[in-house]
C-alpha cells in the first residue's frame, strides 16, 4: 500500500501500513473541499459567517475549506469530547474549550470532521442555538448515517461513508494518524 506522501507519515511505518486501507485519497478530498467551499460561498454571499471548528479533528478540513472560500469569514474553535480514548462514544458530552467570540445575531457554520451517532453534534447545536445566533448550519466532511442515534443532519456533507473507523486528514486513533493525507480505514487497533 502506498500513501500519497509515503509511509514515513504512518506511526510504525510499513508495519502499520498493513493495518490501514485508503478509503478516500487526498485528491478526492481536495476536490470535494473545493466543491463544498463553492456551495458555502454561494449560500453566504454578502455575509461574513463565523466558522466554528470542532477541535481537534476538523482543523485540517477547516484549513483547506477557508482557503477555498470566496467570502469573508471569522473563525473560532470549540473542543468537545464524548470519546476519550475509545472508538465508541460514551454519550456524555463535555465542552473542553469554549468559544472566545460571542455569537449573538451572527451567522454560524459549525465545521465538523465526521458525524456518526450525532450525540456530540446535537448537544453542540443546542448549546450554540441557546446563544441566539442569526442562523446556524453544519458542514461536515464525513457522515456515517448508519450510526445515527439522534435526528441531526448536516447542511453540507462531503462524503457518506460506511460504518468503519477512519483516520487521517485530521481524524485520529489515540492521537495517531491525524497527519495522513488520505482518509483510511483502521483495520487493527493498537
Amino acid at each position: 500500500m502506498v500513501f500519497s506522501d509515503g509511509l514515513n507519515l504512518i506511526p510504525g511505518g510499513k508495519d502499520m501500513a498493513s493495518k490501514l486501507k485508503v478509503l478516500l485519497s487526498q485528491e478526492e478530498i481536495k476536490e470535494k473541499v473545493r466543491y463544498l467551499a463553492e456551495l458555502v460561498s454561494r449560500d453566504y454571499q454578502g455575509k461574513a459567517p463565523l466558522l466554528i471548528c470542532v477541535l481537534k479533528g476538523a482543523v485540517v478540513f477547516l484549513s483547506d475549506l477557508i482557503r477555498n472560500l470566496e467570502i469573508p469569514v471569522e473563525v473560532d474553535f470549540m473542543a468537545v469530547s464524548s470519546y476519550g480514548n475509545s472508538t465508541i462514544t460514551s454519550g456524555v458530552v463535555r465542552i473542553l474549550k469554549d468559544l472566545e467570540t460571542g455569537i449573538d445575531n451572527k451567522d454560524i457554520l459549525i465545521v465538523e470532521d465526521i458525524i456518526d451517532t450525532g450525540l456530540t453534534l446535537s448537544y453542540l447545536k443546542e448549546n450554540l442555538l441557546s446563544r441566539n445566533p442569526r442562523s446556524l448550519k453544519i458542514i461536515t466532511l464525513l457522515d456515517k448515517p448508519e450510526r445515527r442515534v439522534v435526528d441531526i443532519e448536516p447542511d453540507y456533507c462531503g462524503f457518506c461513508i460506511p460504518d468503519e473507523f477512519v483516520v487521517g486528514y485530521g481524524l485520529d486513533f489515540n492521537e495517531k494518524y491525524r497527519n495522513l493525507p488520505d482518509i483510511c480505514i483502521l483495520l487493527e487497533f493498537q
